[in-house]
């Protein structure tokens, strides 16, 4: 079976974080929602600070989710968003979803937020998450589609960013442009039951132009992300400024908008 080949982009700077503990159930699966009972065991892939895992667990009282990370630093901030929340139906582990250290049939949901995009063989994903959803159970998939993010106003600065983050993605074995693939990957995982939708997050306020634009910034210097940058030679450190600095200005504009296209499948396991 084979196990992680590629390296996860962003890392866990507090950048990437102050993305991450942002996200919600509600703006980032949304999707799956309606189909949660109180009773559900869910498993939360690429679970990071775990504020998703925490939610699924509010919903399923009478149940109870396992998260988990393949880093196992993350977990702890994890750990203690659940125990600040006085959640006692959640717990975390370590694991590759590529080769999951769980029986057949255990889950009777599997959800991977912006999982897919970062692994090696997201087809070998799929079929792990499968194996481990319960038969008549829910495998809940949804990933960001770089190539269809899109703004305005137009900025030379953050076309640059986009190339460069794609080509820095790839390189570490991953792709960026996964949102559109995944119906195609589920398929190759020989799943058939499968309903594809799409969500979208928008930042146009103020404070969400401030925000998204200066997370962006500062992890185009100080991430994971930006020394993979450098160190693959995809950009200098003048460039990784050049664009860093372009976020921030189109932050500043007051007619600034930016949204983010998301692929979604659930996918009903076969009894």
């Amino acid at each position: 079976m084979s196990k992680e080949t590629a390296v996860y982009t962003h890392g866990h700077h507090e950048s990437v974080l102050r993305s991450h503990t942002w996200r919600t159930a509600a703006n980032s699966a949304a999707y799956l929602l309606g189909s949660l009972k109180p009773h559900m065991r869910i498993l939360d892939i690429g679970c990071g600070p775990g504020t998703i895992t925490a939610d699924l667990a509010e919903l399923v009282p009478d149940g109870h989710v396992t998260g988990v990370d393949r880093a196992a630093g993350v977990l702890e901030q994890a750990r203690a968003t659940a125990a600040a929340r006085g959640l006692g139906n959640v717990d975390f582990a370590v694991a590759d979803v590529h080769a999951l250290e769980y029986a057949d049939d255990t889950f009777c949901v599997v959800h991977a937020h912006q999982v897919l995009q970062h692994v090696g063989d997201p087809v070998q994903a799929l079929r792990e998450m499968l194996r481990v959803t319960k038969p008549g159970g829910y495998l809940a998939v949804r990933d960001a589609d770089y190539s269809a993010m899109t703004w305005y106003p137009a900025s030379d600065g953050l076309d640059d960013w986009l190339d460069l983050y794609k080509r820095v993605a790839r390189a570490n074995g991953g792709e960026p442009d996964a949102g559109r693939r995944l119906k195609s990957w589920a398929l190759s995982a020989g799943i058939r039951d499968i309903t594809t939708t799409s969500g979208t997050w928008t930042f146009a306020t103020e404070e969400e132009r401030a925000w998204w634009s200066g997370l962006w910034a500062d992890r185009t210097l100080a991430s994971a992300y930006a020394d993979r940058a450098a160190e693959g030679g995809h950009a200098t450190s003048g460039r990784l400024r050049a664009v860093s600095e372009a976020w921030r200005e189109w932050g500043r504009h007051e007619d600034g908008w930016f949204a983010v296209l998301h692929g979604e499948i659930l996918c009903r396991k076969q009894v």
